[in-house]
């Protein structure tokens, strides 16, 4: 099996394809109209207009409703990514070095999904949690 893309449904297409091409750096595919991949090293981060859900598995999916999972980008350097975006995004946690070593930025996404931008300095590599 093979992770291949995490889906995220939304009313507003080319301004979640915005927030995330200008955080990865990474220009959308458009296969269809009213959805959009981003692909990435690893996976693919798939956006898709609610409409679409609605026509073709109606309700199973609700747009900028999610609040329990976290979409995770590893990058070189977090404070450069911050410095990127400037103050075009909503920042919930500034970057923090976390207990086992990795340096993390939390910021939500224009439909108010958690986005966690980290790295993994050196010295994560040697940092033991207890």
């Amino acid at each position: 099996m093979k992770f291949a893309s995490v889906r995220l449904v939304t009313l507003d297409v080319d301004r979640l394809v915005a927030f995330y091409s200008r955080l990865s750096g990474t220009d959308a595919i458009r296969p269809a109209e009213g959805f959009a991949e981003i692909r990435l090293s690893g996976a693919t981060l798939a956006i898709s207009a609610e409409h679409l859900i609605q026509r073709f598995n109606a309700g199973a999916a609700v747009a900028a409703a999610n609040r329990s999972a976290i979409l995770e980008f590893e990058v070189d350097d977090v404070d450069s990514v911050l410095s990127s975006l400037g103050d075009t995004v909503a920042v919930v946690q500034g970057p923090t070095v976390m207990p086992w070593g990795n340096r993390s930025l939390l910021l939500r996404d224009p439909d108010g999904s958690l986005v966690n931008v980290f790295s993994r300095p050196q010295a994560a590599a040697q940092v033991t949690v207890r």
